[in-house]
């Protein structure tokens, strides 16, 4: 599970590993996004074979590109290709407006890897007119393409939404992933209600690494593995695997590559979940990997995992203040404010620490997380412990590219120079708490009742966890634990998070919704849903009678001001044991009950305003990465080094991931 976050204020420098002469750090900008460089701390102090295994888990990571691509959207691939043809082989004007528009739309495709929004999740179109595509088209040689692919870009009522979570229709029906073909919503619960065993104390993961289809009136899943669907790019990522074994630390991580490669070849889930289960006993190890079929937000009913690659190096002085967390797991959970019939009575192998990115592909690029805990079934949590991880040079790479800005976020939306002046004191420091506190233990506490499945809140189920994760760190943001275990400065500390939190999501995070459209990503839904049921159960609740938090306008603009501190950890406690009761017992209707009335709907008068001062701002509310490259250094025909060389142009790393890993 991931908590993604968008901006960041502060910054402290950090030893790199590109060159001293490297380029700012917001390499291009296009509609509404910013891409980004990051650094690559420690990669120096690497030996020759920890960065041989890097390598090629980098290598195994960018070969899975395509089966994103394709997971997103049926002709997302096809299109991707047209464009790249289109940008290495166009012979006319390529200084006019049309071809400038052309080139944005395409920018705004590799972003999201498809035509739909990475985030918002609705699909966008060209600024250039649908002739002057087809002409682009004609112009090298994909005529026959036009019939496919200009309903497909251009179309106003097709493939309207990656993943549609509309409570009218049939959401299966009306999303574009390509999980699902010819069947509906209620089919294919039928059929995983047919196979399921909800008595399992060890449930597989069911669905995770299929694509369910009719096939003569009958509803069958068609497996994502070698010799199946993806299977040559599979094919591809299993070598680069077996090449990283042959150079891996221990022995823990060649055992975890090898169960990676048998369920890729067999798509055996049970091997799935040896894989992981063996994948967390390696704590020894300073090169780690995320490689898989993982997070299930792009599915409509929530079983399918979108894939992802991500390749990492603990830093070691930051991750001392994840251990400190991790080895007081067991008190956290004690203490939680849920009923203790949910705590977990004895919470097992919570390993927590800071990595620096290395290579983000598939659902982790080009956005990517600033935190992830893993893996994600309950009873592999549960039984075996979870890893989780805060991804430092990500975050610093956000904090740097925001001080290249003109403007401020803070300074438009923060109520009063206290509230600023909090925030340049505490406020980047809060923020890595909360995080930490979320990954580390947030997705990892608690626990369902027997009988209870890790799918039973449906469509709901994202938006609760994750919100169930952050109201566990905000929560303990707070507490004196922190301080006394020298993780807090101070006592008033967390104040800053408390502020920002509600701040960004009752109001500002919707600067990246159009307007009149619904609030349906979910950690934005999450973020919302507990900044508005905060509100108005705060209302007259605070001391002395106050507003908890006070809405207050000035000079015709709208700020969320929090006055009881004190009273708001108290309401993040009582939501919180609601939605951990909620998952527990496996409430749907009180799931869906609470997303629905608290997270969903904006108001329209408030959206209006933060879509104006935000605009005023001249800031791209969404930020992405361009990953640097990893090179070889050969001397006397053996490799005597890997590199790491910055990249600044992202058309030119989309081009070169399409031509030397097209696997699809």
């Amino acid at each position: 599970m991931k908590k993604i976050m968008a901006a960041f204020i502060g910054a402290s420098l950090l030893a790199v590993g590109c060159k001293p002469s490297a380029p700012e750090y917001t390499v291009d900008k296009f509609a509404d996004v910013k891409v980004i460089r990051y650094d690559v701390p420690g990669w120096d102090g690497l030996t020759l074979q920890q960065k041989a295994y890097a390598y090629h888990l980098c290598e195994a990571a960018k070969w899975g590109r395509d089966i994103y691509w394709d997971q997103n959207c049926a002709h997302n691939l096809e299109l991707r290709h047209a464009i790249e043809d289109i940008i290495g082989n166009y012979a006319g004007d390529r200084q006019c407006e049309d071809f400038n528009a052309f080139m944005d739309y395409a920018k705004r495709v590799f972003f999201a890897n498809g035509i739909h929004h990475h985030y918002a999740e609705d699909k966008f179109y060209p600024g250039c007119s649908e002739e002057y595509f087809a002409s682009l088209l004609d112009d090298v040689g994909l005529s026959e393409a036009k019939e496919v692919l200009l309903p497909y870009v251009f179309s106003r009522e097709l493939y309207l939404q990656r993943r549609c979570t509309s409570a009218e229709g049939d959401i299966v029906g009306n999303s574009s992933v390509n999980f699902y073909e010819g069947v509906t919503r209620s089919e294919v619960e039928k059929y995983y209600a047919s196979i399921i065993r909800n008595d399992d104390p060890c449930p597989v993961a069911y669905g995770l690494n299929t694509k369910v289809v009719k096939r003569g009136g009958k509803v069958v899943e068609l497996p994502w593995k070698s010799g199946g669907i993806y299977g040559a790019a599979i094919d591809k990522i299993c070598g680069e695997l077996e090449l990283a074994a042959q150079v891996a630390e221990n022995d823990e991580q060649k055992k975890a590559l090898a169960l990676l490669v048998e369920f890729y070849r067999t798509g055996d889930l049970k091997v799935w979940d040896e894989f992981n289960i063996q994948w967390l006993r390696d704590t020894a190890g300073v090169v780690d990997y995320v490689n898989g079929f993982i997070e299930d937000y792009n599915d409509p009913l929530g079983r399918k995992g979108a894939w992802e690659g991500h390749v990492n190096i603990k830093d070691a002085k930051a991750s001392e203040r994840s251990a400190i967390l991790s080895a007081n797991a067991q008190w956290f959970e004690d203490n939680s404010p849920i009923d203790p019939r949910f705590r977990k009575p004895c919470v097992k192998g919570v390993s927590a620490k800071v990595i620096n990115a290395v290579c983000l592909m598939g659902d982790t690029y080009p956005s990517t997380p600033i935190g992830i805990n893993l893996p994600n079934a309950d009873w592999i949590r549960r039984d075996h412990g979870s890893k989780s991880v805060t991804i430092a040079n990500i975050t610093e790479a956000y904090n740097l590219s925001a001080l290249e800005q003109p403007s401020s976020v803070l300074g438009e939306f923060a109520y009063d120079k206290k509230e600023i002046d909090m925030d340049k004191q505490y406020g980047a420091y809060a923020s890595d708490i909360h995080t930490d506190l979320h990954e580390c233990l947030g997705h990892g506490s608690g626990q369902l009742l027997p009988g209870v499945s890790s799918t039973a809140m449906g469509e709901y189920s994202s938006t609760l966890e994750e919100a169930r994760a952050d109201l566990f760190g905000l929560y303990y943001s707070a507490d004196p634990k922190l301080v006394e275990l020298g993780i807090m400065p101070s006592a008033d500390c967390y104040k800053a998070e408390y502020s920002s939190f509600i701040r960004n999501g009752i109001m500002v995070q919707f600067n990246r919704v159009e307007f009149g459209r619904q609030n349906t990503e979910a950690h934005m839904q999450d973020r919302k849903l507990i900044a508005q049921w905060c509100y108005e159960h705060g209302l007259g609740n605070g001391a002395k009678g106050v507003d908890v938090i006070e809405r207050k306008v000035r000079d015709g603009k709208t700020y969320f001001v929090v006055r009881d501190f004190e009273a708001l950890k108290g309401l993040f406690a009582q939501l919180l044991a609601e939605i951990q009761r909620i998952k527990s017992e496996g409430d749907f209707e009180a799931g869906k009950a609470l997303v629905e009335k608290y997270a969903v709907n904006i108001d329209p008068q408030l959206h209006k305003e933060v879509l104006e001062r935000y605009s005023a701002l001249g800031l791209k509310p969404y930020g992405g990465f361009i990953n640097p490259d990893i090179v070889p250094v050969c001397k006397d025909g053996e490799i005597v080094d890997y590199e790491v060389v910055c990249c600044t142009d992202f058309i030119a790393q989309q081009l070169e991931y399409g031509k030397k890993y097209r696997a699809l």
